[in-house]
């Protein structure tokens, strides 16, 4: 008998069918604002979760999961025992830090964590399982009605695509370009990475009128207005700004294709001969086997959007190619994020 064969493990399988309970575990941690209220201290389980608000029966367990789950460090045993953060969420989610990526994890819990619920549904049917699905405006409807809202979505979103934008501004050859325009822009996060880092170079975010004076306050806290404008316009209605380089970040995923054709068309009637066109998304692979999250990302553009979706490389060279553009290169940026690039 061959001993040498492993034996089929079910460990996966429920790793897998269990991980909501971790996701919730984290999302509610991000919620209660533990890491922030932690700080660079070390304080005690029952010290933090009087803080917090926790009831006692609660506290050992809510701190000890985190911990081992890596997101909580822990110096010695039992009650005297002292709670610190550890370095990554000190960095990514503590308010307070310049590298904050807690609002995505905020948006996660209050709106996708039950949208996701009706998975089935949206298999089912193609329609978004979100508001819409309980007789309210689709997401993007109700955001630009209301502005404080439309701030808090933007930063959470900025949480998810800062380190995306800081490798961009890293690892793309901006050496051939002397503008830049941003379509989608929001609080022009993508403008800023670039331009900190590229002193020659001018660029432009361009995003509808309600979301100008949220651009303009955070690129004038940034000190870099003689650099970077803002515009105005709908891109499904309006000619994009011309300008070497267009970048769209986390945008062409929200739409049907015929809509990302229009955008990709839009795109190359503004560029100049030599101009490119950067599309920065959770890129699925081209075998569609690998890149789990970008997989599950165009999942929840089904849930969002019904018709959205996230796509490859290869499809994105097959659509700008019919469009016009000569040449394509991918540039894998951080975690699941690349840029894929079309030159015209």
């Amino acid at each position: 008998m061959d001993t040498s064969k492993k034996a089929p493990d079910p460990g996966p399988i429920l790793q897998t069918a269990f991980a909501f309970w971790s996701s919730k575990v984290l999302l509610t941690a991000v919620e209660f604002e533990l890491f922030t209220v932690l700080g660079d201290r070390q304080v005690t389980g029952a010290g933090l979760g009087a803080e917090l608000g926790l009831h006692p029966r609660a506290i050992a367990d809510f701190f000890d999961a985190l911990v081992a789950m890596g997101f909580l460090n822990r110096e010695g045993q039992g009650p005297d025992a002292k709670y610190a953060n550890t370095p990554e969420c000190s960095l990514f989610l503590d308010r307070r830090s310049p590298r904050y990526v807690g609002g995505i994890l905020v948006m996660l819990n209050a709106r996708l964590f039950k949208y996701w619920h009706h998975l089935p549904q949206a298999l089912r049917t193609g329609k978004p399982q979100n508001e819409v699905r309980h007789g309210q405006k689709g997401v993007f409807e109700e955001l630009y009605e209301d502005l404080p809202r439309l701030e808090q979505f933007m930063g959470a979103m900025s949480g998810l695509s800062r380190i995306n934008f800081e490798a961009f501004a890293l690892k793309f050859d901006f050496s051939h370009y002397h503008t830049l325009c941003d379509v989608g822009g929001a609080t022009g996060l993508l403008c800023l990475e670039v331009a900190k880092r590229h002193p020659r170079l001018k660029c432009i975010s361009f995003d509808l009128p309600a979301v100008a004076p949220i651009a303009r306050r955070h690129i004038e806290q940034a000190g870099l207005s003689h650099r970077i404008a803002t515009a105005s316009g709908d891109f499904f209605k309006d000619p994009l700004p011309k300008a070497d380089l267009i970048t769209m970040g986390m945008i062409l995923h929200d739409w049907n294709l015929e809509k990302k054709m229009h955008l990709l068309r839009s795109a190359y009637a503004a560029l100049p001969k030599g101009g490119a066109l950067v599309a920065i998304e959770t890129l699925i692979d081209d075998a569609r086997r690998e890149n789990v999250f970008g997989l599950l990302m165009s999942l929840n553009m089904l849930i969002e959007f019904g018709d959205a979706f996230d796509y490859s490389a290869a499809d994105f060279r097959l659509w700008c190619g019919e469009v016009g553009f000569e040449r394509f290169d991918v540039i894998h940026l951080a975690g699941a994020a690349s840029a894929v690039v079309a030159y015209k």
